[in-house]
């Protein structure tokens, strides 16, 4: 095997977020419409690689994923060590909409996974005219908590590891098995208690099943897809959200849990080609006008 560079162009953006300085890491790969992606709770932007390296989308879009603050290489903001991590519903949506502004993004497309599959129908209800298309896998308004988040930041138990195993079982079966482990070792290298600060969001402060009543799909289209093997984000729940917004498209992938990016990409494809495809043919190329 010949040394080559993946096509992977990764910088730090130095923003203010909600009126504190933060450094945040981002990649980006390809031209054309932007697409923004969101990693999973405790997770980071490399579950994303895949689709930067796949030349269909990179050849039409400008794919652009970023590390949250306290994740991957966006450390925490000074006097972090005073403070209790715990993502809100608004910290989440100013992040992505300052990340936006400071990368000067005209109405990028978002696909958001697990919590990022969660915000995205908050921008959805709140600022549909930010963006030209949403797209949320792994998404529903709400799930009830099927675990306990006091096991994932404790001292006597290793917080990365009963992370990965907590995540575990959401993998479907089948998949290559070098993805699995590689979205598994994501799990195990997040911060102490960073998981559980993003579950917070996603337990308590993020449900949505009355803010969904406010979008408008005429404003911003907006597909939710899910894999059928998992049992965080039911089929069932997505379908049931989906439902409750007048022109959401909702789709079960066969084969794919709750990571559906990094856990079987080429699966993934299947499904998300289709939806980029519409995206590129109905949304204009800001670059390109």
């Amino acid at each position: 095997m010949s040394a080559k560079f993946d096509p992977i162009l990764g910088r730090y953006l130095r923003l203010d977020i909600g009126g504190r300085a933060h450094r945040i890491y981002v990649e980006e790969a390809g031209s054309g419409l932007p697409l923004l992606c969101l990693h999973t709770a405790g997770a980071d932007a490399r579950q994303y690689r895949g689709l930067m390296l796949d030349e269909a989308i990179t050849s039409r879009f400008r794919v652009i994923a970023f590390d949250m603050p306290w994740h991957g290489k966006s450390s925490p903001p000074e006097g972090y060590q005073d403070e209790e991590y715990r993502l809100s519903t608004q910290a989440y949506v100013d992040t992505i909409l300052a990340v936006c502004d400071g990368l000067e993004l005209e109405r990028p497309a978002v696909q958001g996974c697990s919590i990022g599959g969660r915000i995205v129908l908050q921008l959805a209800a709140d600022h549909p005219d930010r963006f030209s298309a949403l797209i949320g896998a792994q998404g529903a308004a709400w799930q009830a908590p099927w675990y306990h988040t006091d096991w994932l930041h404790r001292p006597d138990v290793h917080g990365g590891e009963v992370c990965a195993g907590l995540i575990s079982g959401l993998i479907a079966p089948g998949g290559p098995e070098a993805d699995r482990h590689e979205t598994l070792w994501h799990y195990m290298q997040g911060g102490p208690g960073i998981f559980k600060g993003d579950l917070w969001f996603y337990r308590v402060d993020g449900d949505l099943r009355e803010t969904i009543a406010r979008i408008d799909t005429s404003r911003c289209p907006l597909w939710l897809l899910t894999g059928e093997y998992d049992f965080s984000c039911r089929p069932a729940d997505t379908l049931a959200t989906a439902r409750a917004i007048a022109g959401c498209e909702a789709v079960v992938m066969e084969r794919l849990g709750h990571f559906p990016m990094s856990e079987n990409y080429a699966q993934f494809t299947a499904y998300l080609h289709p939806v980029l495809e519409q995206i590129a043919v109905n949304t204009p190329d800001p670059s390109a006008l």
